[in-house]
Formats: C-alpha cells, sequence, structure tokens
C-alpha cells in the first residue's frame, strides 16, 4: 500500500496463511475420523469371523474353502485395523508439521509486529513534529500574528517593529522574534532529524517485509507440497489396502477352485457308507396251509449296486 503505516497487505498474507492452517487441521481431523471408522470396521470383521458359525458341518474341500474364507475375513479385519493406526500416524505428522510451521511463522509475526509498533511510532512522532513547523506563531502584539515561519514571517516580524508604540514593546517583540527564530530552527532541525530517523525505520521494515514475505512464501509452498504429498500418500494407503484385500480374497478364490463337487460327495459316501449290496426282496413264506405242496420260491442273489 502506498500508506506507509497500511498493513492491509500483510494482514490478507497472514489471513491465507491461517487459513491454510485451519485447512490442514480439517484434513488432519478427516484422517482421525476414518481411522475410527476403519478399527470399528476392522473389529466388527474380527468378531464376525471369530464368532458367526459358517458352514460347521460341511466336510472335505468345501470345509476347507469356508475355513479359508473366514479367516482371510479375519485378516481383512486386521488389515482394517492396521490402515488405522496409519492413517493415526500420518495425522500426527500432519499435525507436527503444521504446528511446527506455526511456531516458525510465530517468530516472524513477533519481528514485523514490532517493526509495525515501531514504524508507526516514529511516522506518529514526524508528523507531530511537522505540524508543529507549519503552526502559526505569535508575532507582534494586541492579539495579532504573524503569518505561517519561514522568510515571510521573518518579513512580516520585522515590518511590525516599524509601527511599535514604544521600545518597551519593541524589545518585547524583539525577544519574541529570537525564541520563535530560534523555536523554529529547532523544530526543522527535529523535523529533519524525525524524517531521516523515518526513513531508515522505512528502510528497515520494507527489508523485513519483504524476507517476511519471502519467508510466508516458502511457508506456503511447503504446506502445499506437503497437504499433496500426505493427500497422496492417503491414497495410495487406501489403494494398498485394497490391493491387499485383494490378495486375500484370491486366496478364497483359490481355495473355491480347488473345492469338487465330485470328491466332496465321494467323500461323504465314503464317510458314511453302509454296505456296497442292496437289500435282498423279501419272499413269501407259507405258513397257513402247510399241507399244500408249494414250490418256495427262490431267493434272489443280491446284486452290486453303484453309488
Amino acid at each position: 500500500s502506498t500508506d506507509l503505516t497500511s498493513t492491509v497487505g500483510y494482514d490478507s498474507i497472514i489471513q491465507h496463511l491461517n487459513d491454510g492452517r485451519k485447512n490442514c487441521k480439517e484434513f488432519e481431523d478427516f484422517l482421525k475420523e476414518r481411522a475410527v471408522i476403519e478399527e470399528k470396521y476392522g473389529k466388527e470383521l474380527i468378531n464376525l469371523s471369530k464368532k458367526k458359525p459358517c458352514g460347521q458341518t460341511e466336510l472335505n474341500t468345501l470345509k476347507r474353502s469356508l475355513d479359508v474364507f473366514k479367516q482371510q475375513i479375519d485378516n481383512v479385519g486386521q488389515g482394517h485395523i492396521q490402515l488405522a493406526q496409519t492413517l493415526r500416524e500420518e495425522a500426527k505428522k500432519m499435525e507436527d508439521f503444521r504446528e511446527k510451521q506455526k511456531l516458525h511463522r510465530k517468530k516472524i509475526e513477533l519481528i514485523m509486529e514490532a517493526i509495525h509498533k515501531n514504524r508507526n511510532v516514529q511516522y506518529k512522532k514526524t508528523m507531530e513534529v511537522k505540524q508543529t513547523c507549519c503552526f502559526f506563531l505569535p508575532c507582534g502584539w494586541e492579539g495579532w500574528w504573524g503569518s505561517p515561519l519561514g522568510l515571510q514571517g521573518l518579513r512580516g516580524c520585522t515590518q511590525a517593529l516599524l509601527h511599535l508604540p514604544s521600545l518597551s514593546c519593541f524589545w518585547q517583540l524583539f525577544v519574541k522574534l529570537a525564541q520563535t527564530k530560534s523555536a523554529l530552527e529547532d523544530s526543522d532541525r527535529s523535523y529533519q532529524q524525525s524524517v531521516t530517523m523515518l526513513e531508515k525505520v522505512r528502510e528497515e521494515w520494507q527489508k523485513e517485509h519483504i524476507k517476511a514475505c519471502e519467508f510466508f512464501e516458502t511457508q506456503e509452498c511447503d504446506r502445499i507440497s506437503y497437504v499433496r504429498n500426505a493427500l497422496w500418500l492417503h491414497v495410495n494407503q487406501l489403494s494398498l489396502g485394497c490391493v491387499q484385500n485383494d490378495e486375500k480374497y484370491e486366496e478364497i478364490r483359490k481355495s473355491l477352485e480347488m473345492c469338487s463337487i465330485d470328491k466332496d460327495v465321494d467323500f461323504f459316501v465314503n464317510l458314511r457308507k453302509t454296505g456296497s449290496l442292496a437289500p435282498a426282496p423279501v419272499v413269501y413264506e407259507n405258513y397257513y396251509n402247510t399241507q399244500r405242496n408249494v414250490t418256495p420260491a427262490r431267493s434272489p442273489v443280491p446284486v452290486p449296486i453303484s453309488r
């Protein structure tokens, strides 16, 4: 700003940096909330795989597939719990980064606050001295006021001496004139010194302001880079979790490929078989009329049957 005492540009930078810090905090809180969800989900999966029956009475290859299924679900749950811990670690890193930037920026802000105060004080002092040099000072008698101090003011006071009614008034006005001239010189000298001092303060402030802006720009670049990398890493972690889960699910698919319907049926038959011969047909026997000559029917020979 062209206004030496204005901090509108500096305040805008500080506000932007504070907004960036707030955005980092929001992403940090997002990671923490996601970690809570992942941990809860992981624990629920583990409890499900351990406590919920799933094919307890199955046999052979399908039973093995179900056992692999439950074990891998348990592993998926463990993976989600591990992911929750990873997310908490990333959130802690984001918090450390945010607090580190805040600490470093605070040092610069204190320097700028002090130099702003010094600049404003010196500017105010210089303007007060300037106003003193521009005041109308008394240079006459009976309430008459001369012109502004300077050559015209002195000339006006000198011309006023020609119209004085007495020597006493002349000497009084002469003393006032000398005092006014001395005060003018002192004020002018003080004004020059204040301007010189203000210029030194302005140069120092401008130098520190540029350094502060460069530091803030570096911090902002670091923040954007850090958040970008953190977000990229977070997405990679989620992708890795999906890949690891898919590997676990692939184990289930491989186990299911080994599941054989014929083998399971044969296994059950062999486990529960009671014999390979079918029951013989029931033969009629005559117990009512034993005198009759009835040729008993021949019992058929049992024939082996296939499964």
